[in-house]
């Protein structure tokens, strides 16, 4: 199977900042994560490699949809290491994620435990830092009545909370859509699980989008078995919402560009993406603590070999 057209670009790019110190390079280069509940870990331990080879820092922009805004915060705030460990630490379990909980009023996914005690108790998440950072965090969610994606803009803790909660929040399966700023948002990954598109609008000249996938599942063409319990209650509520929070059609139009070196959205850009290297088995709900930390160690490698082309000895960590 071919690889994905990408640009090495990105990453000189990057190593140049960090090396020489120069931002004022006439370059805006933007990191884009793709959300997807515990199959974050992936790009979670991309970001952990990231900061361990000093390139956290030297981005002008991130984006992120669900965990991915997690992810590029975190990143955001110089804990990479964070970004990969919080999934296998402390959200592999069932005070996070419980199927048992579907059926009942209790949503599967608890975000009161992820906002309340996990990014408040065991690994504190600054807020305060996230909304005065110099580097924006572009925060995906969907509206709620049209289904459509939208970059919230919030101005105080209280709605980088609530705007972190939106973010993530899917009607039954992680609560229901939050208020923010007069409408209704649900997850940012049921319309644009990958901003890749968005970054590129907004002017970036260099992307570096963090999935979640392997190769083979991104070009799938087949989505599999008919949608699940949770999705059909999903469409319930609104037609079309359970179709889109499934996975199987929902990266079509990131690959239509990933794919595509001569694709117009790229003229004059440098995009390159990062992808597992081998699927371990996570998935959205995955809580097994070992099979999700061998996630976040994929995702390190990923991005370690990726580095190693451009940079022959990268610096490591832990």
């Amino acid at each position: 199977m071919l690889p994905l057209p990408g640009d090495d670009e990105v990453l000189r790019a990057l190593v140049r900042r960090r090396d020489t110190g120069v931002r004022d390079d006439g370059h805006c280069i933007a990191l884009v994560v793709s959300g997807g509940g515990m199959r974050g870990v992936y790009a979670g331990g991309m970001a952990h490699a990231l900061d361990d080879a000093g390139l956290g820092g030297c981005f002008d922009v991130v984006y992120g949809s669900s965990a991915g805004a997690y992810i590029g915060g975190a990143l955001l705030l110089g804990d990479g290491r964070g970004a990969a460990h919080i999934f296998f630490e402390d959200m592999a379990c069932r005070a996070f994620v419980d199927p048992r909980r579907l059926g009942s009023r209790r949503p599967m996914v608890s975000l009161d435990h992820l906002l309340g005690h996990i990014l408040t108790v065991a690994k504190p998440m600054s807020w305060e830092r996230l909304r005065d950072s110099p580097v924006p965090l572009r925060v995906v969610a969907t509206a709620a009545d049209d289904l459509t994606p939208h970059v919230l803009e919030p101005r105080s803790v209280p709605e980088w909370r609530l705007a972190m909660r939106a973010t993530a929040a899917i009607p039954v399966l992680a609560g229901p859509a939050v208020r923010l700023h007069g409408r209704r948002w649900i997850d940012g990954s049921v319309a644009e699980p990958l901003p890749v598109l968005r970054a590129l609008r907004d002017g970036a000249t260099h992307v570096l989008a963090l999935l979640n996938r392997t190769l083979p599942e991104l070009r799938a063409t087949d989505p599999g078995a008919g949608p699940a319990r949770w999705a059909r209650a999903l469409d319930r509520l609104a037609p079309g919402l359970g179709a889109m929070a499934q996975e199987s059609a929902r990266h079509g139009p990131s690959m239509t560009v990933l794919d595509d070196a001569a694709h117009p959205s790229r003229t004059g850009a440098h995009l390159l993406a990062v992808l597992p290297g081998h699927d371990v088995g996570v998935r959205g709900l995955t809580i097994d603590p070992a099979r999700v930390e061998r996630a976040a160690r994929v995702g390190y490698a990923a991005l370690q070999e990726a580095l190693e082309r451009v940079d022959p000895t990268p610096r490591t960590g832990t």
